[in-house]
């Protein structure tokens, strides 16, 4: 049997790939038009539509009362509050991510799989539950509470339980930005970097963490903007004492329950400012350093 083929039949090796098809690139213009505006509508009810409504009603009576707003003593107790609980919690997720991302990607331990579970926990646990969880510790009754009130002062009710609070919630924002881009990294960089005389921390500095540079400022943001507009965990460690414990969101439901609605809407606004900050930046350092962020995806 002869084996010859036309000249202009190729032969597909067992082991070639088919050709991928363009199929969803060859939709129909109706389709396309469909899935596009669909998604768009979405966009626009649940996402566009309430955040336009918040600076619609923050001005509904005029710059003057927006402004007057932010002139309230608790309302910048609040910011205040809000700011100092983040520049806490965030340098504390900061390490732990850091060092977290570090432990799982760059070596084998027993436990390892439990230590990303718990890395997850605040994911799946409700807030509330978390600060259930700090009354139970730190409470009247709780097994920590003497110790602590002895030596260290009171927790809950107070800035220091506000700030276990957000750390809780906010923890896995860094290490779950890192560890995947640690991982397709591998530990080939930091090996040769040992191999030729580097010490541990010449090898973080010089190898490592110009690597994860970007991860490691997208997940400081994230980290960042959670910290400041969290409410389950911290109305429960808080106490709702106005001008001491209350923060931004704590502050705004207050005020709206209380009618005062310009006000919570305009405070509500600092947060989504923030939010949108947020993203802005996350989006101008995509397209500031595309390639460099392309690099570091590829080992």
């Amino acid at each position: 049997m002869s084996l010859d083929t036309a000249p202009d039949s190729p032969v597909r090796l067992p082991f070639e790939p088919l050709q991928k098809t363009n199929s969803v690139i060859n939709e129909p213009p109706l389709v396309r038009g469909l899935l596009i505006g669909a998604a768009l509508a979405f966009l626009s009810l649940f996402l566009l539509l309430p955040l336009l409504s918040v600076f619609v009603e923050a001005l509904r009576k005029g710059l003057g009362a927006y402004f007057a707003a932010f002139g309230d003593p608790e309302t910048l107790e609040a910011i205040k509050l809000t700011v100092i609980a983040a520049l806490i919690a965030v340098p504390l997720n900061l390490v732990f991510g850091l060092s977290a991302a570090w432990a799982i990607t760059k070596f084998e331990f027993r436990g390892k799989q439990f230590l990303i579970t718990l890395i997850d926990l605040p994911f799946s646990v409700s807030p509330v539950v978390a600060g259930l969880v700090f009354v139970l510790i730190f409470g009247a009754q709780g097994w920590a509470q003497p110790w602590f009130g002895e030596n260290v002062g009171r927790v809950l009710f107070s800035t220091p339980g506000i700030v276990l609070a957000t750390v809780f919630v906010t923890f896995p924002f860094i290490a779950r930005e890192l560890i995947p881009l640690m991982q397709e990294q591998g530990t080939e960089d930091e090996q040769a970097a040992l191999s030729l005389g580097a010490t541990g921390w010449q090898t973080f500095t010089r190898v490592t963490l110009p690597n994860i540079k970007w991860a490691l400022l997208y997940g400081v943001l994230l980290c960042n903007a959670r910290a400041m507009g969290e409410f389950g965990a911290v109305s429960v460690v808080s106490g709702h004492i106005r001008g001491l414990t209350n923060t931004l969101p704590l502050h705004i439901e207050i005020l709206y329950n209380e009618y005062q609605f310009v006000s919570a809407f305009a405070v509500a606004s600092l947060l989504a400012l923030l939010a949108m900050v947020t993203l802005a930046l996350k989006s101008f350092l995509e397209w500031r350093y595309a390639d460099q962020l392309a690099a570091t995806r590829r080992h």
